[in-house]
Formats: structure tokens, C-alpha cells, sequence
């Protein structure tokens, strides 16, 4: 078959109009005050830990009405909003449900495909939308057109898109989100610099120039940095700085359609590297490894990570990351401002990504996860998300909804218009792999990034072919 892939702007600029202009009403644009960020999550419930729960357990006791559902977020305040909403449908009298937390990331899923393929999987899992199709492609999960004929009805399209495979819904859509670029407004004022340039009403700046910024507040001791103003490629501590971030920044296409072939060596991706390669580089990738070290560990505390301990000035994140500041580092003055941009004029590009609820396959209660599934990601689970985690709804009828973005956080909802997402391949997970590995020798300086990226074209597209026509 021919991969369908086609016109995806389009559709998240189509779908999500009535977001948009609703949030920006309620709120207008990017605020570049520290000031309160609304709501944040309450921590209800317990997790498997203190319950003694583990996934193993759980695995095999999905009969009647108890519906296990795993999902790996570590993030303190998403597992707090999700203990919510299993507590609020558990209160509603029909089948209850059971959140275990285990190990996984966006890619990796190694503990729900040895416990599907062991017939211990359990009844619900939070996937990253983008890797539906390859999950779906590899026997994981359930074809949700069992339980009704249109079960995407009501889903912005772009969403719904991904949450397919060969035309048939594997998935509900839960969240979206959108990215842009933190920064620190009360240490850019103590060295002296204005932020009033990062404004978003001034229009996008380039990544040069905010790495002419950032070095400003540059500390060392003389053998190591005490600050950074900013490491670009940050992927860890909410950090958003992926190949997709700055390939979608230069104009890099990532798949074409018609021949049905990855292409990460596009020439406009090839140069995004290649400026990351560079800025690594004048940063010193030792120096900055250095530094780094004690912020990348996935346990470290969101309290401790750097951007809320003041020691990097900027950072690439998502919405998502408004009520962790707001929970975290109350009294940070910060802003929020529109991607960098490669050259003066062009118009900045962020992309969209965003979870999903499946039904893995196998599932010992489908029809208790059937009930779940449309609880958490329709309405009455996405409004509690959304409000307590500054991620953005993918169900169509919360997006005019009144009052549920403030005003930051409909800053990032005015900017899916133009949002990029990417490709979802049978191959998705395996492709962000490979980019990874590529981007990693990039950052570290360790190959160039046309040998690295034609490592990843390579690896990627001998899977690919086998979906081929």
C-alpha cells in the first residue's frame, strides 16, 4: 500500500480553528510576565507503589469489571491528573479501573510487549499517538471498531489521523500540544539585556541571535559551567529540543508520500543538524556534558531541574510545562515566546504531538476498557487533563468550551495553525529511534550529520518497505 500522509497541516490548521479562536479570546496571546500560570494538579489517589501493586500483578486480573491501566509518565503532575480521572470514574458506579505505573517512555514499550505477547497485558495503555500505527502494524492492540462502527467521532482530524492504522481506529486520542521557547526574564534583566525582544508580537527571532543572548549569561569556575543560558538540544527535563523540533524549523520534509520513503537526509534537516553540530561545538561538548550530567536522570525531581533552579536561562518545552512551573517554581519570572527561526523573515514552525488510549491486545476485560477508554479521552477525562496539566483537548467540543485555557496556555493553542506533526509510520517509534541515535552523535559531536542521518534513512526504510506497494 501507499502511505497516506498527505495535507497534515492542513487538517490541524482546519480542526482546530474554533480552539484557537476561543482560547485567544479568552485569553489572548503570549504573556511574557511571571505571573500566575492558573491551575495545577492535586495529588489524589495512590500509586501502585504504595498500594504494593506492580505491573506483574495486575497483568492477569483483568476479569470482570476491574480494568487495569498502565501507563509510564513519570511526570509528577500528569500522574496526579490521571489518579483523578480513574478516581472520578470510579465513583461512577459501573466498571473501576486500576492505574499501575510502569516503565516505557514515547518509544519504548518493552514492558507492554512482553506482557502482551506473555498474555499478561493489561486492559488500557497510554500511548504516544504517533506510534499507534507501528504498535497496531505489530499485533499490539485492539481494533476499537469492534465496540462501535466510528469510534474517532467527535476527535480533531490531525489526531485522529495518527490514532489510525489501514484505515481502521486502533486508538482514542487523549491530548495535544504544541512547543516554544521558556525563558528567564529576571536573569536576562540582571545581565542587562531587554527581554522585550523576545516578545511574540515582535515576531520570531533566529536561533543565532538567542544564542548571542543566552551566552550573556553564560558562569563557569574556569573548568566547568555553573549556568548556561541555554542548551538547545535539551530532550530531558521537560526539554523539548529534538531533531523533529529543528528539522521542522529549517523546513525539513521527513517522509515522502509518493515514494514512500523516509528521507532525514532532506537537505533543509541536513542543515538543522548541522547548526546543532556547530553550537555543541562553541559550547564545548565536554564543558556542556559536564553540566548537563545531574539534570538528565529521569528521577530527578522537578523541583531540582534546571530550568526551575535558575542555572539555564532558556528552554524548548510544551504547554505542558505552565503547571509545572506553576506547581514547582511559583515565583519565577519567566516568558514565552514563538521558536527561533534560521533566518530573519521566515516564519517560525513549532509541531504538535500528543498521547493516546488503547485496548492492547488480549485485554481480559475489553469491554470495562472500552467504557474507560471513552471516558478519559472523551470529554469528562480531557477537561480534567487540560485544566490540570496545560495540554491541549483533541475532542472537538471542548474547544469552545469557556474558561479551560488561561492565557498562556492559549498562547500555545494559537499556535497549531501551524503546527507540524509528525509522520505516523508503521516504522514511527523505530524512525524517532533512529533520529535519536543520530542526533545524539550530532550533539556530541561524535559524527557528522550527513554520515549519522544516512545511518538513520538506511535502518529506517529496510522496515518500511515491507508496507510498501
Amino acid at each position: 500500500m501507499t502511505l497516506l500522509l498527505s495535507h497534515r497541516r492542513l487538517l490541524i490548521a482546519i480542526t482546530v480553528l474554533a480552539l484557537v479562536i476561543t482560547a485567544c479570546g479568552n485569553g489572548g496571546g503570549a504573556t511574557t510576565t511571571g505571573a500566575d500560570t492558573g491551575t495545577t494538579a492535586d495529588d489524589t489517589g495512590t500509586t501502585a507503589a504504595d498500594t504494593g501493586t506492580t505491573a506483574a500483578d495486575t497483568g492477569t486480573t483483568g476479569a470482570g469489571t476491574n480494568v487495569v491501566f498502565w501507563t509510564g509518565s513519570t511526570n509528577p503532575v500528569d500522574l496526579a491528573a490521571l489518579r483523578k480521572i480513574v478516581d472520578q470514574f470510579n465513583g461512577l458506579g459501573g466498571a473501576t479501573a486500576e492505574l499501575v505505573e510502569v516503565t516505557g517512555s514515547e518509544t519504548e514499550a518493552t514492558a507492554l510487549i512482553t506482557a502482551v505477547r506473555g498474555g499478561t497485558g493489561p486492559d488500557v495503555y497510554m500511548l504516544d499517538r504517533f506510534t499507534v500505527a507501528q504498535r497496531a502494524a505489530d499485533g499490539l492492540l485492539e481494533d476499537l471498531t469492534q465496540f462501535d462502527d466510528n469510534p474517532l467521532e467527535g476527535f480533531i482530524a490531525f489526531a485522529a489521523e495518527e490514532a489510525t492504522f489501514e484505515g481502521k481506529a486502533f486508538a482514542l486520542p487523549f491530548d495535544t500540544d504544541t512547543r516554544a521557547l521558556y525563558y528567564n526574564i529576571g536573569l536576562l534583566e540582571e545581565a542587562g539585556i531587554d527581554p522585550a525582544e523576545l516578545d511574540p508580537a515582535n515576531g520570531p527571532v533566529t536561533w543565532d541571535r538567542v544564542m548571542e543572548i543566552a551566552n550573556q549569561l553564560n558562569e563557569d569556575d574556569g573548568t566547568n559551567y555553573t549556568r548556561m543560558g541555554f542548551v538547545p538540544w535539551q530532550t530531558w527535563a521537560n526539554g523539548q529540543g529534538w531533531h523533529y523540533t529543528f528539522g521542522f524549523s529549517w523546513g525539513a520534509d521527513f517522509y515522502d508520500e509518493a515514494a514512500c520513503q523516509v528521507t532525514p537526509t532532506d537537505a533543509a534537516n541536513v542543515e538543522a543538524f548541522q547548526w546543532v553540530y556547530d553550537t555543541a561545538a562553541a559550547l564545548d561538548v565536554e564543558m556542556t556534558s559536564a553540566f548537563v550530567a545531574a539534570d538528565q536522570p529521569n528521577d530527578v525531581p522537578p523541583e531540582q531541574q534546571y530550568f526551575i533552579q535558575e542555572k539555564v536561562g532558556f528552554l524548548i518545552s510544551g504547554d505542558w510545562f505552565i503547571a509545572s512551573l506553576a506547581q514547582y517554581a511559583p515565583d519565577i519570572n519567566y516568558g514565552i515566546t514563538l521558536l527561533p527561526v534560521p533566518d530573519e523573515g521566515m516564519e517560525s514552525t513549532t509541531w504538535a504531538g500528543g498521547w493516546s488510549m488503547v485496548i492492547p491486545e488480549g485485554a481480559k476485560n475489553p469491554e470495562g476498557a472500552w467504557e474507560f477508554l471513552q471516558y478519559i479521552a472523551g470529554e469528562e477525562g480531557q477537561r480534567v487533563y487540560s485544566k490540570d496539566t496545560s495540554h491541549l483537548p483533541t475532542f472537538e467540543s471542548l474547544g469552545s468550551e469557556e474558561g479551560l485555557l488561561d492565557e498562556r496556555h492559549a498562547f500555545f493553542a494559537s499556535l497549531l495553525p501551524n503546527a507540524a506533526s509528525r509522520p505516523p509510520l508503521p516504522v514511527g517509534a523505530l524512525y524517532w529511534d533512529e533520529l535519536t541515535t543520530a542526533w545524539q552523535a550530532t550533539t556530541l559531536n561524535q559524527a557528522p550529520p550527513e554520515e549519522s542521518l544516512a545511518t538513520a534513512a538506511e535502518r529506517t526504510q529496510a522496515q518500511l518497505d515491507q508496507f510498501c506497494s
